[in-house]
């Protein structure tokens, strides 16, 4: 791919799972990028940053979905382990099905097969079951109209569709992605957002009032000083309670989304003020990736071998996570300061 050089290695990586932010995506990113290249990786202290360290549900299903799709060895996948190895073998396309079993963020699962279904022989349909909206992790919404988008530039053809959202802490969502092979990425520079097309206001509630979604894009509208006909309240049926507002904004060459969640004691207006603050945020940076986003987008530039792209300044989990790809591959990042809250992440290899 552009130069990069995926050729198996003779030698066990040792990775740190308390490197910078100590979390999970330590984890994900060394299965991605260890079945791409059968490099065989060990993790020690994983999640050591965390106040549960070790192997939760979402992150053992990972492991598991990792094994089953590159015939994997593995030792250290239990619930709670803080190491494991992972000896990955080939890559195959192919009908998969994985359930977390809680209101883990399914989300993150997909993003850790992603990449390696992508330079799959065949076509491949995952379905996955269990948390789709958690404030951990990206929700279905983020990777449909933010993510995949992007994606798409680059070359990959992946198609999702949600049957039914999950909640914290009930779960019960499913999904679906259809994953078209990809051989190779392009390059994505993306350095300004283009002209602003849509924005809009999106609450969901599931066995809660209706006037919760309706207070929550009331206020942000009120707040952004949005026109009303933005704004979407909704009903959705899922297994137990849940509220999620999500605010976006769609420029030409990118969208951005900024969720919030409802949780008991938090009001719908403390909901929609916190999530307006981080629209504003984003807006003051005049950048046109977020740094949820760029998270994202580092390991699909990585494998690129190149491209760019501005934001704002680089979190201890983007530093973390671009350490993680150069232990991995033969690329580098360069992270330079252009003054005013911006930053642009270029990536070379």
């Amino acid at each position: 791919m552009d130069g990069q050089d995926f050729t198996k290695g003779t030698q066990v990586i040792t990775i740190d799972g308390s490197l910078g932010e100590g979390g999970g995506q330590i984890l994900r990113t060394s299965l991605s990028l260890s079945m791409i290249t059968g490099q065989p990786f060990r993790i020690e202290k994983i999640r050591s940053g965390r106040r549960k360290p070790g192997l939760l549900r979402q992150h053992l299903t990972c492991v598991t979905a990792a094994t089953a799709i590159s015939s994997a060895t593995t030792t250290g996948a239990e619930l709670g382990s803080t190491a494991l190895t992972f000896t990955p073998g080939p890559i195959k396309g192919g009908n998969y099905e994985f359930a977390i079993g809680s209101a883990g963020a399914t989300t993150l699962v997909f993003q850790t097969v992603l990449p390696a279904l992508l330079r799959a022989a065949e076509p491949s349909r995952v379905t996955l079951s269990g948390g789709t909206h958690n404030p951990f992790a990206p929700t279905f919404d983020y990777i449909e109209r933010a993510f995949l988008p992007l994606l798409a530039r680059m070359g990959a053809t992946v198609d999702i569709k949600l049957h039914r959202p999950g909640f914290y802490p009930a779960g019960g969502g499913k999904w679906h992605a259809v994953i078209q092979p990809c051989a190779t990425l392009q390059p994505l520079t993306l350095e300004d957002p283009g002209d602003l097309v849509t924005r809009r206001i999106i609450a969901d509630v599931s066995n809660l009032p209706f006037d919760v979604a309706e207070r929550e894009c009331a206020l942000a509208a009120h707040l952004l000083g949005w026109p009303a006909d933005s704004t979407q309240p909704r009903t959705v049926k899922a297994d137990g309670n849940g509220n999620v507002l999500t605010i976006e904004l769609g420029y030409a060459d990118v969208t951005e989304l900024f969720v919030g969640f409802g949780e008991r004691k938090i009001t719908a207006e403390e909901v929609a003020t916190q999530t307006v603050k981080a629209v504003r945020g984003y807006l003051m940076t005049h950048a046109p990736i977020g740094p949820h986003l760029c998270d994202q987008l580092l390991l699909p530039m990585a494998l690129a071998g190149g491209g760019s792209l501005v934001t704002g300044q680089p979190t201890e989990h983007t530093r973390t996570n671009i350490a993680v790809l150069e232990t991995f591959l033969h690329v580098r990042f360069a992270l330079d300061d252009l003054t005013g809250g911006r930053w642009r992440i270029g990536a070379s290899g």
